[in-house]
């Protein structure tokens, strides 16, 4: 039910992206979604890839501070409305949300990371609400 999420921390300076991207390249990882977030100091990479275990240790071995933190990969369809109406479920159940992005499935509906504060208790009111999670197999195909 959950998925695991790359994160990165990043000086923000010249090259330290592209470092991190020749990296996981040279370790056969796949990016599947990322967002970026930055500072004038330091940027948060984060990142669904293909193999999370291995660009975490791909990415220690290099000297980047990285690590996998569980998040949820939700399934939404093109309506209008959709993401207000998931999001409304969660709020109702008194679960904050700390970040989402998009992600890319390749697939016709629309998909989004998120990380509540709760993961078990937002994945039950989710999934009580027949939201459909994406789970980490489905994403490695």
């Amino acid at each position: 039910m959950y998925i695991n999420q790359l994160s990165v921390f990043l000086e923000n300076r010249e090259g330290r992206l592209e470092k991190v991207l020749d990296t996981l390249k040279q370790n056969n990882i796949n990016i599947i979604s990322l967002s970026l977030a930055d500072t004038s100091d330091f940027g948060m990479l984060r990142m669904i890839v293909s193999d999370p275990k291995v660009g975490k240790d791909a990415l220690k071995a290099e000297g980047f501070s990285a690590m996998l933190t569980p998040v949820l990969a939700v399934k939404l369809s093109h309506q209008v409305g959709q993401l207000q109406v998931l999001l409304s479920e969660i709020c109702k159940a008194g679960i904050n949300i700390e970040y989402t992005y998009a992600l890319a499935t390749g697939n016709d509906d629309a998909s989004i990371v998120i990380k509540p504060a709760d993961l078990e208790k937002a994945a039950a009111v989710l999934e009580e609400t027949g939201v459909e999670l994406i789970r980490a197999a489905e994403l490695s195909n």
